[in-house]
């Protein structure tokens, strides 16, 4: 098994497997670029939140921004999760895939009215609002509909994840959430309205992290709250302590999800709030080691300054390594007995921006097929058409079976929408 990626290993003679599942052959036979993921990896992940939460009132509710193929949450669902959604698309596809809209909370600064008028009919099990227009927003949308909106107010604890900037969102100056100076006041705001009933109080601090210390941090600040808001005698039924538990890449060494809820529950325990029922909204830790990228070696390109291997696959079927600088793992599916040599891996499209991994060491010919390791997260979910390049297919196995998931998309496809001027 390679690090941070369950149920892949290499056997002897040097291919690559995925559940047993020879990869390069994946890749022949669906094409490149191709994703591929494990479903015992996926429900290994998410059972380990649940074992942890055994025995307390709970709810696990996959981040599927980080991946919302059908097929994946289907694979959730089947496991008793909810959903954490942040629009009224993902909500579609959640009860497309066979999920409860009694367990989806919706997140999100900028929810719609005809979101919220959505989600309403559908019947959420709560609304994670961020500021106190919003709540008038939903409180007018409810009357109308003649529902009652369930409302969970997301705090910013102003703590620091210790991530990237573009991933880190609880600090003051992030978008997103109420100030932890603000929040009692829209509590009471959110009590006075006709249409709405506080259920909850939620936080996220942010994603790929890798430290216990910020989630207790915050979860603190958040239970500062809770005793405030109770003391102004408005009930707080469950607390939302988000996601973002990070993955390894590389070199990280994240707490295991069981440690992590562990230490959590302690904290809930100590301070008298073991009683109340917890919400998790994992995400990348359930699908980001699960899948993989196959792409095929087009041409290697030696040069004095830098080599390049350029590959099938590029910015717009992984956007990671463009808009965060991140590390993701570059293995071949066949292990060559030949000197390596120092390569940028790089795809096809016309900027700069656009490589997949810097420096890697590997033996390699065109026509060899390439594995990008830890691509279950924010890989298809962030994909796009630039360059008019038609998105991969995706491939599930689950033991001996292999899906089809996503049909590779057709050029036509990508215009299939768009009109001629008829002059």
């Amino acid at each position: 098994m390679l690090p941070g990626a369950p149920h892949l290993a290499r056997t002897a003679d040097g291919r690559l497997r995925l559940e047993g599942h020879v990869l390069a052959d994946l890749g022949r036979r669906f094409g490149t670029p191709l994703f591929v993921y494990s479903r015992a990896a996926m429900r290994d992940a998410v059972a380990a939140y649940q074992r942890a939460l055994q025995g307390r009132p709970h709810l696990v509710c996959y981040a599927m921004k980080a991946n919302s193929s059908l097929a994946v949450l289907q694979t959730f669902a089947q496991a008793g999760c909810g959903f954490d959604i942040v629009s009224g698309g993902e909500l579609e596809r959640v009860l497309a895939a066979g999920g409860d809209a009694a367990k989806v909370v919706f997140s999100g600064v900028g929810k719609t009215r005809a979101e919220m008028r959505q989600a309403l009919q559908a019947g959420v099990r709560c609304f994670n609002v961020e500021s106190t227009s919003e709540l008038d927003t939903l409180s007018q949308e409810a009357v109308a509909l003649g529902r009652v909106a369930p409302v969970s107010l997301r705090v910013n604890p102003d703590v620091d994840a210790g991530t990237h900037p573009y991933i880190s969102t609880g600090l003051k100056g992030n978008k997103f959430g109420i100030a932890h100076d603000e929040a009692l006041a829209a509590y009471r705001h959110a009590a006075s309205l006709p249409g709405l009933r506080v259920v909850g109080i939620d936080c996220h601090i942010g994603s790929q992290i890798t430290q216990v210390a910020p989630y207790l941090d915050a979860l603190d600040r958040v239970l500062d709250l809770v005793e405030a808001v109770e003391a102004a005698g408005i009930a707080i039924h469950h607390v939302d302590v988000g996601g973002g538990l990070g993955i390894t890449y590389t070199d990280e060494t994240p707490p295991r999800a069981d440690e992590m809820v562990a230490a959590l529950l302690a904290r809930l325990d100590a301070r008298g709030h073991g009683h109340r029922e917890v919400l998790l909204e994992p995400g990348r830790s359930l699908v980001g080691n699960a899948g993989v990228l196959l792409m095929e070696v087009l041409v290697l390109k030696p040069g004095s300054a830098k080599s390049f291997c350029i590959v099938d696959a590029a910015m717009n079927d992984v956007m990671r390594p463009a808009m965060y600088e991140a590390w993701m793992g570059i293995e071949p599916c066949l292990l060559r007995a030949e000197t390596a040599r120092t390569w940028d891996v790089v795809g096809p499209i016309c900027e700069s921006g656009d490589w997949l991994g810097r420096d890697r060491t590997l033996a390699v010919q065109p026509g060899d097929l390439l594995a990008m390791l830890s691509a279950g997260a924010y890989g298809m979910a962030m994909s796009s058409n630039y360059n008019t390049r038609p998105r991969a297919a995706e491939v599930l196995v689950d033991g001996d079976q292999v899906h089809l998931i996503r049909e590779r998309e057709q050029v036509a496809d990508l215009f299939a929408h768009e009109r001629l001027v008829r002059d």
